[in-house]
């Protein structure tokens, strides 16, 4: 299994596909997951001839906690740490400019990522992540997350073990709280998310259970290059609910910005009375 020592931390990650392929993809997982939620998403990226990488962000999955995690994970190193760990991943299989999909909290490391290292981004898709809280992290917390380990249903526990190992438990009570990507305090995305200069798909799901569906127009409001993307009647892991969809619109999504045609299509006019032209003539509207 393939590990790579970052700040003294040993780092799980997974390379998929062509390693020649300047065409990249990082997968960047959510706040309770690990490289394994990708398993019903990469394979038709890979065929699509995409390079991928995934990992296990620090005391996720496989990757080590490392002294002092429990205080790391509360503090203000976790957001910027996180981007210098994706940082230091990226360079180290050799990938140059990237496409960044972000789950949830993923979605997050993916934002803050593209505004500190423009030049590295060829664009980026952020799925169900919170553009900002109207309280405390550690106050929605409480709502969101009500039940500890124990009480939760048998086939989540199942999952929680398959992602995190024996430390589960012990896992899902930290994370539940408080802390991670989303922090302790109020939280704001729309400062790093009006950095972003790469074109930007916000894929949001209209039936989350954490966070409305305004969360993600508010996201796409506050992208310099944003597109939106609603998926209907699904809930909050979008990728799992509607992998076929997640991938398919993702897909159109890379396919437009790398062929470098403009996020509004010069033949797209905004009325209800556009008059989609034919070639060699002027859009019109009245």
């Amino acid at each position: 299994m393939p590990f790579e020592r970052v700040n003294g931390i040993e780092i799980y990650y997974e390379h998929q596909g062509d390693y020649a392929n300047n065409d990249a993809i990082v997968l960047l997982h959510h706040g309770f997951g690990c490289t394994k939620i990708w398993k019903e998403i990469y394979p038709a990226l890979v065929d699509r001839g995409y390079r991928i990488l995934m990992y296990d962000r620090r005391g996720y999955g496989q990757s080590e906690k490392g002294s002092g995690f429990t205080d790391f994970y509360v503090s203000d190193r976790f957001r910027p740490e996180s981007v210098d760990e994706l940082a230091r991943l990226i360079n180290f299989v050799g990938m140059e400019r990237v496409h960044l999909i972000g789950q949830c909290e993923g979605g997050v490391v993916a934002a803050d990522f593209a505004a500190k290292y423009p030049d590295q981004v060829k664009s980026m898709v952020i799925s169900s992540t919170q553009c900002f809280s109207r309280t405390t992290m550690v106050e929605k917390n409480v709502l969101m997350f009500p039940k500890p380990f124990r009480e939760l249903e048998p086939e989540l526990k199942a999952k929680l073990v398959e992602w995190h190992g024996q430390a589960a438990e012990s896992f899902f009570d930290q994370f539940r709280l408080f802390g991670g990507a989303y922090g302790t305090d109020v939280f704001d995305l729309r400062p790093a998310l009006s950095l972003a200069q790469c074109p930007t798909l916000v894929l949001y799901p209209d039936r989350s259970s954490l966070f409305e569906v305004e969360q993600g127009v508010a996201m796409y409001r506050s992208l310099p290059k944003g597109e939106l993307s609603v998926l209907p009647r699904c809930g909050h892991n979008t990728y799992q609910y509607r992998p076929d969809d997640y991938v398919r619109i993702t897909l159109d999504f890379f396919d437009r910005h790398d062929n470098r045609k403009p996020a509004v299509p010069e033949d797209m006019n905004m009325s209800c009375l556009a008059v989609k032209p034919t070639r060699g003539t002027k859009n019109i509207e009245r």
